[in-house]
């Protein structure tokens, strides 16, 4: 089996020769361990340094393009060059490589497509109050939306099997930690989590960098990727809200006495109107999306598997051309 840990880095220039250095060039269960690193568009050195630490591929950005393409790239990449598991890991150092194998265990065991670093983020002494409740606040919300229980959902320390690679696609911009666990859940991905030890990093988070911000992009992303997988049950919802107002205002003007004030009446009924119909157009909605969504999984099935005989003729490929000079050498042998 073949190891791959990917490094997305973006001006890591300082920390990445570090993190390269403590990373494991071989480990049980696996017959090779190859580094990547995913060079998002940095200004600085870090392509250099990559090179210099002994990364085995880097590949770079023409300018920045945020961590959800950079980890895209890298998973796409590692693919490519046969990984069996993927392992992410940042260049910042907050993760100890030293938990590689911990993580990669319940995926060696068979027990695991996903499995997710467990930092223990609401009791970090280095988190800020402000960090640990939006910390907190983002793995509620995924356990919400997936219903894995998961604790902490936006830790980018994770390792993934080729298969659960495969059927991932990031559609978020900012940042690919929440939306992925999503897609396991409605993909019914086995997901499981291990502790690993977190380390203070020694400058501002890039994407703590305005709260506000940051809740409601994670907000807006867990409530569109839920409804991406699951139109029925979003839009279903949202025309039920609307339907019980419209009853509720057309059970107001059926009793309610007649001599009462007649605008009053009419506004009532022509509320009661609108929120019916409003909620027939929005069922209407969700049964359209709710088709959308499963044109969308035949079009995810195919791709899976298109990448799956991709997979299979490389690897008949590279058997072919190790047979070929066994082959030549017994034609040789038998002309002789």
């Amino acid at each position: 089996m073949r190891l791959v840990i990917q490094i997305p880095a973006w001006n890591e220039e300082a920390t990445l020769p570090e993190a390269l250095a403590a990373l494991p060039r071989s480990l049980p269960g696996f017959s090779e361990v190859t580094i990547l690193v995913v060079d998002d568009g940095s200004t600085d050195g870090t392509a250099e340094a990559a090179r210099a630490g002994f990364a085995d591929r880097v590949v770079s950005f023409a300018k920045h393009r945020g961590l959800a393409a950079a980890f895209s790239a890298g998973v796409d990449e590692s693919l490519a060059m046969g990984a069996d598991v993927i392992v992410n890991f940042d260049a910042d150092l907050q993760y100890d490589p030293a938990d590689i194998p911990a993580l990669v265990a319940p995926i060696l065991a068979a027990r695991a497509d996903l499995v997710v670093g467990d930092r223990g983020p609401g009791s970090l002494a280095h988190f800020s109050p402000v960090k640990r409740m939006l910390q907190r606040l983002g793995s509620w919300m995924v356990r919400q939306a997936s219903g894995l229980q998961v604790q902490d959902a936006t830790s980018g320390f994770r390792a993934f099997t080729r298969e659960a690679a495969r059927r991932m696609n990031v559609f978020s911009k900012m940042t690919y930690t929440l939306e992925t666990l999503i897609q396991a859940g409605f993909k019914d991905l086995r997901v499981a989590s291990v502790p690993v030890r977190a380390r203070p990093v020694h400058r501002a988070s890039r994407l703590l960098a305005s709260p506000t911000k940051y809740v409601l992009i994670q907000g807006a992303n867990i409530l569109r990727i839920t409804a991406l997988y699951k139109p029925l049950k979003i839009f279903s919802a949202a025309a039920a809200l609307f339907l019980l107002a419209g009853v509720a205002f057309g059970m107001r003007v059926l009793f309610a006495q007649p001599s009462g004030d007649i605008r009053s009446h009419a506004l009532a009924l022509s509320l009661a109107a609108m929120l019916i119909t409003l909620a027939v157009l929005t069922f209407l909605i969700a049964l359209l999306a709710d088709i959308v969504a499963i044109n969308r999984e035949l079009l995810e099935d195919l791709k899976l598997r298109e990448s799956r005989n991709r997979a299979a003729e490389a690897r008949l490929r590279s058997v072919e051309h190790r047979r070929e000079p066994d082959e030549r050498l017994h034609r040789i042998q038998r002309e002789k």
